[in-house]
């Protein structure tokens, strides 16, 4: 098993899904995990029930993201890791392009790009501390097949893909490697909403032709994460089963 023994990491979007599978697979391979989320509630159950930390934060506010990467670098007395994780992706797609309206656009800008830009810069200082920083963008294989009927969604983790790059460059030279993972459509309960159809999609046309799940992701996060990855950096890891093939 990948190790991130005494590794200090704070997953975004961890309450529940995804999130919560990283960061308990963190804790699991020896880390030190702060859970944030703008759910409070199910955050701090999460936390709890793993063993470790949590923040509240609120990508929508530049504020709360800058107060809460500071309270989860205090708790974890710095940060080795950062998950960029916490994205809008329930319940907005079936529209298309014509159809979205430009509040729920700018929402899922604001939060999925804007959200993952701030909580980066406000953590930046503290993986620059670190002797082996690492950040991990969370993406979305919908961005490299161009799933339509989402495109505030697809445009919006196309853009994570873009940042991954430019980031690696800016923060390369402080050795802080900056990758990003793009996961397909995974069981979990934020996915619950996405037709029967769309699922149907996944699984007939994956090389390994079966439903995902989120212990499919977890592996790549954490080699990412790892000292093993020191010498990786801007690369997008498509985890989809071979329903994209690069």
């Amino acid at each position: 098993m990948i190790g991130l023994a005494g590794k200090r990491v704070l997953v975004t979007g961890a309450a529940r899904g995804l999130g919560r599978a990283f960061a308990e697979a963190c804790a699991n391979a020896g880390a030190h995990v702060v859970l944030a989320d703008v759910l409070e509630a199910d955050g701090k159950k999460a936390a709890a029930e793993l063993r470790q930390q949590f923040v509240a934060i609120d990508l929508a506010d530049p504020n709360s993201v800058a107060a809460g990467v500071a309270a989860a670098a205090e708790l974890l007395d710095g940060l080795d890791g950062l998950v960029n994780n916490a994205a809008i992706a329930t319940a907005i797609g079936g529209k298309t392009f014509e159809e979205i309206d430009l509040e729920t656009w700018d929402r899922v800008m604001s939060v999925n790009v804007r959200g993952t830009w701030l909580v980066t810069r406000a953590a930046a200082p503290y993986l620059r501390r670190s002797a082996a920083g690492r950040v991990v963008n969370i993406a979305s294989d919908t961005a490299l097949w161009g799933a339509p009927r989402l495109l505030h969604y697809v445009a919006s983790k196309g853009a994570i893909v873009a940042m991954t790059r430019a980031l690696a460059r800016e923060l390369g030279p402080d050795s802080i490697a900056v990758n990003a993972v793009a996961p397909g459509l995974t069981i979990t309960g934020a996915t619950d909403y996405v037709p029967e159809e769309r699922h149907r999609l996944y699984v007939q046309n994956r090389a390994i032709p079966r439903k995902q799940m989120p212990e499919d992701v977890v592996g790549a996060v954490l080699f990412l994460l790892s000292d093993e990855a020191a010498f990786v950096t801007g690369q997008l890891l498509p985890v989809n089963g071979g329903f994209v093939l690069n």
